[in-house]
């Protein structure tokens, strides 16, 4: 079994990954963590979550909650927030433990800093931990690569009110794979029209955000040619997928060797040199 740890374990998402890691034949939970100040700091982990007696504390520092010896964590799956990612990845490192990161937003500057620390452990780091929409953004690379530069190309994404980033890491990450199938960079997407934008320039990746609602999450990408469009849908109507897929990359990780992976290399959808 593998020695998980569970960041943010009240959260919506991490509430979630305890109920699903609890129950998982493959994974056991050794370890638990809330932000400073939080009233579940020093109770049991499952009566946080209303999920019954686990005998695993909150605790309120990760490098606490590892532990050592046997009982040492081998893996720390997190959905907190970018700035506690990059803290949590730090951690991590210096215990020489392996991290599945599925926060989002990530500054460039935050997504380096874990990527400095993947040099030492293996971190799955994806905006999107969804089986299904992985396999969705693989197809939609593949599309554009075969439809090719003379077909335009759309991303629309839709996210419930409370989502904080925009667009969403899942459509950038669309984006940057479709781009690279047509040799296109990240220059060339626009996220914004209004006013006299002039004629779509024939390289432009557009994408675009809606927002409302209790949305889970959606993604379409469609390719608009000359008398025919195709379309290609992602629709999220749980938050369990993205735990699931959490669930299967942090059984990946454990025992993988430092570097820096995403759920393409978790789903056997690419190879690395």
């Amino acid at each position: 079994m593998v020695r998980t740890v569970i960041t943010g374990v009240t959260g919506r998402m991490g509430s979630t990954l305890l109920r699903l890691v609890r129950d998982d034949m493959e994974l056991d939970v050794v370890g638990a963590t809330e932000k400073v100040g939080s009233a579940a700091v020093g109770l049991d982990a499952g009566l946080a979550c209303k999920l019954g007696m686990l005998e695993v504390p909150v605790d309120d520092s990760l490098a606490k909650a590892l532990g050592k010896g046997e009982r040492q964590a081998q893996v720390v799956i997190d959905f907190t927030s970018p700035e506690a990612s990059v803290a949590h990845a730090r951690a991590c490192a210096e215990a020489g433990v392996g991290l599945v990161v599925g926060s989002t937003g990530f500054s460039p500057a935050a997504r380096a800093a874990v990527a400095e620390c993947s040099r030492r452990i293996p971190v799955v780091m994806a905006p999107n931990m969804s089986v299904g929409v992985n396999l969705v953004i693989q197809v939609a690379a593949q599309l554009a690569k075969v439809l090719g530069g003379s077909f335009d190309v759309e991303i629309l994404e839709t996210h419930h009110r409370n989502k904080k980033d925009a667009p969403s890491g899942t459509a950038l990450r669309m984006a940057e794979q479709i781009a690279s199938a047509l040799g296109r960079s990240p220059s060339d997407f626009v996220t914004a029209r209004q006013g006299e934008t002039g004629v779509r320039g024939e390289s432009h990746l557009g994408i675009q955000a809606l927002r409302g609602g209790d949305v889970v999450g959606e993604h379409t990408v469609y390719f608009f040619g000359e008398g025919e469009r195709v379309e290609l849908t992602h629709r999220a109507s749980s938050r369990e997928q993205f735990a699931h897929g959490a669930l299967r990359a942090a059984k990946w990780v454990a025992g993988k060797p430092a570097g820096l992976y995403d759920m393409a290399d978790v789903l056997g959808l690419k190879v690395r040199p």
